[in-house]
């Protein structure tokens, strides 16, 4: 297998609202909102009509894409033996995902992020993490990572305790590992430990340029150049209208970023833009031509709803 993900299993599920229902619910158009009582979820849930569910999740979006450049590729993320699990686990394997996870009954249900859709087209979402976060080493099969030529993390996934033991299972484990620092939150929350993945235990670190600025504290965006060549580490950045650069060693290669687009929705810019450079890295792509897959994919995404292409 070429790719294996590993990462937070999020199922998007997709409901028409109206505008009191947000009033009711205390939610603001337009924003995210983390839930952390099941209960509260739950009484949000029990009123909405589902149109569409999706297996999502930062890596798993990327992981899809992969799939849809016909890469064989594969995906760990921990769901329960529920509705949503179940249609979680069928979504992937319609993508032509390899799922090597084998669900169970939990404490907590599968992880879900609510998309609600007013009758201006807005989206508010809302999410409740459930058993994704919980995530552990005995979930994560070493044979299944040593077959992999790649594995591919997300920032969103480590934190202290047992998901802590997972990342370091299957980093110790794997051929070559890539990650995504996933969001400037997560990079504020564990400096120190993403310090230390990406100086010693990463050969391929994806952020945007606020995240890894962050992270080394840089005052100019020379300072993450000079990082990267004294760690003689791979890492890319993607830079909004700036376009998107790679620095490995002494090579430096950047591509500008597609002008003009018709942006609808920035969901998933990110995680396509990942799918589309490991997509060349792993096929063995010029550093020029995997910037150019990346932002071709996520040049994309933007111009319609949605993390999938």
């Amino acid at each position: 297998m070429k790719i294996l993900g590993i990462g937070n299993a999020i199922i998007d599920v997709i409901c028409k609202v109206d505008e009191s229902f947000l009033t009711k619910n205390n939610l603001t158009k337009g924003t995210m909102k983390l839930v952390f009582d099941e209960k509260e979820f739950k009484n949000i849930l029990a009123n909405l009509k589902v149109e569409k569910t999706i297996s999502g999740g930062s890596v798993a979006n990327s992981i899809v894409g992969l799939s849809q450049l016909k890469n064989d590729v594969g995906f760990i993320g921990k769901i329960s033996d529920d509705n949503f699990g179940k249609k979680y686990e069928k979504g992937l394997k319609e993508e032509n995902v390899n799922y090597f996870y084998e669900k169970q009954k939990e404490s907590l249900p599968t992880g879900t992020c609510l998309i609600l859709v007013t009758p201006d087209s807005e989206r508010t979402m809302c999410t409740f993490l459930g058993i994704a976060g919980k995530i552990n080493e005995n979930d994560v099969d070493e044979k299944i990572i040593k077959k992999s030529k790649l594995i591919f993390l997300e920032g969103y996934l480590w934190d202290e305790g047992e998901p802590k033991k997972a990342f370091e299972k299957a980093i110790k484990n794997s051929n070559k590992v890539a990650m995504s620092l996933s969001d400037l939150f997560c990079v504020e929350r564990h400096k120190q430990n993403f310090l230390d993945l990406v100086k010693v235990k990463l050969d391929l670190t994806f952020a945007n340029e606020s995240e890894i600025m962050a992270l080394i504290n840089a005052r100019n965006f020379n300072d993450v150049i000079t990082f990267a060549k004294e760690i003689k580490k791979h890492i890319v950045v993607t830079r909004g209208d700036k376009g998107a650069i790679s620095i490995f060693e002494d090579e430096i290669t950047e591509v500008k970023a597609y002008k003009n687009l018709s942006i609808k929705d920035l969901t998933g810019a990110g995680d396509l833009f990942a799918a589309g450079y490991l997509h060349g890295f792993i096929n063995n792509f010029s550093a020029e031509q995997c910037l150019e897959q990346g932002t071709k994919l996520s040049s994309k995404v933007i111009q319609q709803i949605g993390a999938r292409l």
